[in-house]
């Protein structure tokens, strides 16, 4: 029996890795990339490494193994038909008789268009008959402490999010969540709708920027139309933009704050405030 990590040398994926490690063999750990080269450092360390791309279905002809507990990780893809990437790992489960697929979704709140492709990947999960484990990922910290070079260059966080709240945390909460799932018994058949412990707006993400930089930092609150200008303005392409501006949308109307508090539980500890997350990016 092995873990299987797909997308696993991405910014959750290499969490994950990197927590299995403290808690299992790692050869009992196959880190599914399609890199093998960028997944060197864990083939150094024991981790057994499978080459597999969601575009090529046969490359996981095979890949997996009865017993096998797996993350499917959702891909970035969004022009790829991301419900048919995830089928093709799906598939493959269902051949080889896998004991869990772990999949990393959205909330189940979210109507914004980002949400699409997991509520498709979702019915198709439930219609294989595969034990699952839905992992409905809220916000991660990081979706704004790793866009702070043109916020602290324009001295405003620019959002079309009203004075909605959110609920996030960091990524390696999320992928301490899917590590305890992986590792863990009684998971099977289960949604768990993970978020941060406290929801925060963005006004108050400015002024949290502001007091550990010392400078004035606005909120500078747009409609969705004018953000989605401004994104396209900076290069962003415009069917993603829009999607980032529905998601602030969602925000806005509340659907990304989630109580639910799986997270903290299946971790064991509080989730990580946006103000520590924004101490380490700074520092960074």
């Amino acid at each position: 029996m092995s873990i299987v990590v797909t997308g696993a040398t991405g910014h959750l994926g290499s969490l994950v890795i990197e927590q299995l490690l403290e808690k299992v063999p790692a050869d009992q750990i196959t880190a599914v990339v399609r890199s093998a080269e960028k997944a060197a450092p864990f083939a150094a360390r024991g981790v057994q490494i499978a080459v597999a791309d969601y575009n090529a279905p046969e490359t996981f002809d095979g890949l997996l193994a009865a017993g096998d507990r797996v993350l499917l990780i959702s891909g970035n893809e969004f022009d790829k038909g991301r419900v048919g990437q995830h089928k093709v790992v799906l598939n493959a489960a269902k051949a080889a008789g896998v004991a869990l697929l772990a999949y990393t979704s959205a909330p189940g709140s979210l109507t914004a268009t980002l949400a699409d492709d997991h509520r498709g990947t979702e019915e198709a999960v439930l219609a294989s008959g595969v034990p699952y484990t839905l992992l409905r990922n809220g916000w991660y910290n990081e979706n704004y402490t790793e866009q702070l070079a043109p916020v602290l260059e324009h001295n405003a966080v620019t959002h079309a999010a009203g004075e909605g709240r959110i609920s996030s945390a960091a990524r390696a909460d999320y992928a301490a969540a899917a590590v305890a799932v992986l590792t863990g018994e009684g998971h099977e058949n289960k949604t768990y709708e993970l978020g941060g412990d406290a929801a925060w707006s963005l006004a108050e993400y400015a002024a949290e920027l502001s007091r550990q930089t010392g400078k004035e930092i606005a909120d500078n609150a747009v409609s969705p139309e004018a953000l989605t200008g401004i994104l396209t303005g900076a290069g962003l392409p415009g069917p993603f933009a829009t999607i980032l501006a529905g998601v602030d949308a969602s925000i806005q109307k509340g659907e990304l704050v989630i109580d639910s508090g799986d997270l903290s539980r299946l971790t064991g500890r509080p989730t990580t405030p946006i103000a520590d997350s924004i101490a380490a990016a700074l520092k960074g």
